[in-house]
């Protein structure tokens, strides 16, 4: 080797040091702006539920009992990917608060809930966590209502603990195998030293960057309600440990539904479905028609024009649908028509894009 290229050697070694440094301390600076971030966002969406310990870890739930003059069972409400217990009591506490007892949960990693083992990581365990929460909380049967990536678990808690459902109610559920994967961001966050090495530096900056038209875009094309971000706290998702447990959660539900699918056909219990045929994040094509085909004697409301939120854009329907279970004589078919116009007077174009479970799209 020449004699110039040896006196090089050592000041090629010191620039790559340099940039190693400086990398470092970037990495360091954005770790601690996240870990400053996250507990801002705890401290503007505070825990509304109580953590419960239901054997190994603890779940977050928000707990309400029936009134005297209740009149529908108990209800179990399971939030979608990216949510936490909020969403779901946004759209439903009010309305029904003392019809029934009402379960709002935090799926375990999720919210203010911890991720307990590795069986979490998968719809059957986190169905057989909810069933270890009913039984904590003496409840031992109820309607069980899934959103999303919910209607998985749904799906599973109808399969495995029969005994504990009074019925099933899907709303946009993402139930079975579709074309294609997920938003290349959930593989790397849930990857071994990468993923957490995201989570902790870029991933809540980035995410709060783009929250808002995020959130537009899982209602599209229906309006989200004005003051959704702050009602919900969807930037809970954000924080570094809940990030990851998504990203496992949505990374591995296509290897999960490809094995399991097959044993909805076991589910004998009344069930509603409901979804819409402008649903931007499911293939409602695949999976609620799936969950129709499945589930024997079970109702498919096809709704024109309702996207990916039918708890908050349909509220009504599903509300009766749960009466419908219950044993009230409801004509979900006939509201499901009525509303449509109201649908596509309200209609709005989509912004930008967000996580989706149907990739290619």
């Amino acid at each position: 080797m020449p004699e110039a290229s040896l006196l090089l050697l050592p000041r090629i070694g010191f620039v790559l040091l340099v940039i190693l440094l400086v990398l470092i301390s970037v990495l360091a600076a954005l770790a601690i702006a996240t870990q400053l971030r996250a507990r801002a966002i705890e401290a503007k969406i505070p825990n509304i539920g109580e953590l419960i310990d239901i054997g190994g870890f603890r779940l977050n739930a928000l707990h309400v009992p029936a009134s005297p003059e209740a009149d529908l069972p108990p209800i179990v409400f399971i939030h979608g990917a990216s949510g936490n217990l909020r969403d779901q009591a946004g759209a439903f506490l009010e309305t029904l608060r003392g019809r029934a007892e009402l379960l709002f949960v935090d799926r375990p990693g999720h919210g203010y809930s911890e991720r307990g083992g590795p069986e979490n990581d998968t719809p059957d365990g986190q169905a057989n966590a909810i069933a270890r929460l009913m039984e904590n909380k003496g409840i031992e049967r109820a309607i069980i209502v899934g959103h999303s990536f919910g209607g998985a678990i749904t799906a599973s808690f109808g399969v495995l603990h029969p005994d504990k459902v009074e019925g099933l109610v899907f709303l946009a559920a993402a139930t079975h195998p579709w074309p294609g994967g997920v938003d290349w961001y959930y593989h790397l966050a849930s990857a071994p030293v990468i993923g957490p090495i995201f989570c902790q530096t870029l991933a809540l900056h980035a995410g709060m960057m783009r929250i808002t038209a995020a959130t537009d875009h899982v209602f599209a094309p229906n309006p989200r309600p004005e003051t959704y971000v702050e009602d919900t706290g969807p930037a809970l998702v954000l924080r570094p440990s809940t990030f990851r447990s998504n990203a496992r959660d949505v990374a591995g539900l296509h290897a999960y539904v490809t094995g399991f699918a097959p044993r909805y056909r076991e589910i004998d219990k009344p069930t509603v479905i409901i979804t819409g045929d402008s649903d931007e994040i499911v293939l409602e094509e695949i999976h609620s028609k799936g969950l129709a085909r499945d589930i024997a004697g079970s109702e498919l409301v096809w709704i024109a024009g309702l996207g990916h939120k039918p708890d908050y854009i349909v509220t009504e329907i599903v509300i009766t649908a749960l009466e419908k279970i219950a044993g009230k004589e409801r004509d979900l078919q006939a509201m499901a028509r009525a509303v449509e116009p109201r649908l596509a007077a309200t209609r709005v174009e989509p912004v930008g894009s967000a996580p989706s479970l149907q990739a290619g799209q």
